[in-house]
């Protein structure tokens, strides 16, 4: 008994070091060395997924709420604290630094693996996945590369500087203490990812019918259309393609283009960004090929809820996933009579940069707007993307009391969740969302990355600038023909032909000041804002204002919040976390 009770002891205790080396030592299959990652192809191509959840578009940032556009009424806001003089360089809630070196770390990564694993028995498969996915890295790293040379580049010691450029995954063993390299040098890493990229890349994903379609390369290689479809075919659509990288480029020509990044004002960066862009356009058409419906791509319902999988209405170059019935932006923007949170303010600034329907800006003499009637005869593009006092909203269209002495909480500062300007935002939200506890219900919502508009816009800034207003090019439209275009789509001047654009049609400047306000509207609400002032090397100190309303006849503005920001605010700093750690690093003037 003593002997059995002994060895029982010794089993029992083996088995709890047994338990104990599991415990202490993780199991094999939580060891994810190179050799066990090149034989799972579905972790590989995770490399590839963690950059695109780390995309910065993935969702809206709202960041109007620091610039002249609007205002938010949560308190608790970093960019409120950014817009009222609490952006340092160790309090940046617009950092991409470690968001985007992170994401180009683990592309890097994938660039070195990524010919070491098979995807597919065929080889032909499994060279062209292959190439998808490298052409796919190399775009996304552009991307990145985008982000950051717009949130951190920037004038130190007297030199315009990007960031430390890593064309290597990085180990412990790596140097990481590396100066930034120059804007220019980071525009040309990103320039030759975007061409690496569409050497790669097919510039839509869709499945072929026949093999004379197919690329050159894979002629040569006797791929079968199956084979083709596959890997390049409907199943890959909203992966990154050669469209959308031409595109990224377009953004960063038009960045390094722009004055705050074009210290000689070098013309040959302004036809750089109005070539890459016009490309882009004449492959749909040029002006015509402009969606009629584009103005309201949020809101178009019956467009939005028969979306098929993968695809995208004609506005939309690039988008993220459609998702399920949600009312998350409903719940934060609607007014509270709707059950919102009525968080992001649009500024009377922004209502005053809308012009008459007529075409004319209200300042203009000839325009008929009276401070009596402030929302009359507008362009139509108010009521589409602003609550004014007076709107309905919602899915029972409820009138909405913005004004002072309103006896609902929408009015004007009457609890935590009311309106402080006088408004409130409509665009982006659908309106048969019904957020009242008793029926709640969520819809489909579209989250663009890019849209065709946006393009557009950058081609009739860069024209402008390279040629003048009136002159095609080699492209057969002109800055003055975009204009007109857009400003027709959103109904504007359709009864006297634009008469204000006819009067500014020959002169650079004046178009330099419509095209920056059409920009304004057009892409109002969806990130552009802040960075389109600082790219300008515009005044970004212009108070934010509001409008108070009385008995419905009496029309007030007043100052809402101050903006407070330095000369070199153009420019985001690097953070300061990363110049305690590497002394190469210089941080950019003023910061």
């Amino acid at each position: 008994m003593k002997i059995n009770f002994k060895i029982g002891l010794l089993i029992t205790g083996l088995a709890i070091l047994a338990s104990c080396t599991d415990l202490i030592d993780p199991a094999l299959e939580n060891i994810q060395n190179k050799e066990r990652l090149r034989e799972r192809p579905d972790m590989v191509q995770g490399l590839l997924l963690n950059a695109y959840l780390r995309i910065p578009t993935n969702s809206f940032s709202f960041s109007e709420v620091a610039t002249d556009d609007a205002v938010t009424n949560d308190l608790t806001s970093g960019l409120l604290n950014v817009a009222t003089g609490q952006w340092a360089s160790n309090y940046n809630p617009l950092e991409q630094w470690t968001n985007a070196q992170s994401a180009i770390q683990y592309l890097n990564e994938m660039l070195a693996e990524v010919a070491n694993t098979e995807y597919a028995s065929n080889p032909n498969v499994n060279q062209m996945f292959i190439d998808r996915m490298t052409g796919e890295t190399y775009g996304l790293r552009a991307l990145f590369m985008y982000h950051l040379l717009r949130t951190h580049g920037g004038i130190a010691g007297g030199e315009l500087l990007g960031v430390p450029v890593f064309q290597e995954s990085q180990t412990v063993n790596s140097d990481f203490n590396i100066p930034r390299a120059t804007f220019a040098e980071c525009l040309q890493q990103l320039y030759g990812d975007i061409d690496r990229a569409m050497e790669l890349l097919p510039m839509d994903y869709r499945n072929i019918s026949n093999e004379e379609v197919l690329p050159a390369r894979y002629s040569a290689m006797e791929v079968q259309t199956g084979e083709y479809n596959r890997v390049f075919g409907d199943d890959a659509k909203q992966l990154l393609s050669g469209r959308i990288a031409q595109a990224i480029k377009a953004q960063a020509a038009l960045l390094a283009a722009s004055p705050a990044f074009n210290l000689d004002n070098d013309p040959s960066k302004w036809i750089d960004a109005a070539t890459f862009a016009g490309e882009m356009l004449n492959d749909i058409g040029g002006v015509s090929g402009l969606d009629p419906d584009g103005v309201t791509w949020f809101s178009n319902i019956s467009m939005i809820d028969n979306l098929g999988a993968g695809d995208n209405p004609s506005e939309v170059l690039w988008r993220g996933s459609v998702g399920g019935t949600t009312n998350d932006l409903e719940t934060e923007h609607f007014p509270p009579t709707l059950f919102g949170n009525g968080r992001v303010n649009p500024t009377q600034n922004l209502v005053d940069a809308f012009p008459m329907a007529n075409g004319y800006p209200i300042s203009n003499n000839s325009s008929g707007y009276s401070p009596d009637a402030p929302y009359s005869g507008r362009d139509p593009r108010l009521s589409q993307f602003i609550v004014v006092n007076g709107s309905t909203a919602g899915p029972s269209g409820v009138v909405i009391n913005t004004a002072l002495d309103s006896d609902t909480n929408d009015g004007l500062n009457k609890v935590e969740t009311s309106t402080r300007t006088g408004y409130y935002m409509r665009k982006l939200l659908r309106q048969d969302v019904n957020l009242d506890p008793v029926a709640n219900t969520g819809q489909r919502h579209l989250q663009p990355r890019i849209r065709y508009t946006e393009i557009f816009l950058i081609y009739a800034e860069a024209a402008n600038e390279a040629w003048g207003p009136t002159s095609a090019s080699s492209f057969g439209f002109s800055a003055y023909d975009v204009i007109k275009a857009i400003r027709q789509r959103a109904g504007i001047g359709t009864e006297n032909g634009d008469e204000y654009l006819e009067s500014i049609r020959n002169d650079q400047a004046a178009m330099r000041q419509l095209i920056r306000n059409e920009r304004r509207l057009e892409l109002s609400f969806e990130g552009f804002r802040f960075w389109d002032l600082r790219r300008w090397d515009l005044d970004l100190t212009e108070t934010a204002r509001g409008m108070s309303i009385v008995n419905q006849n009496q029309f007030n503005e007043i100052n809402v919040e101050n903006r407070v920001y330095r000369d070199h605010m153009i420019y985001g700093p690097i953070p300061y976390s990363e110049m305690l750690k590497f002394s190469a690093l210089q941080q950019n003037t003023g910061w």
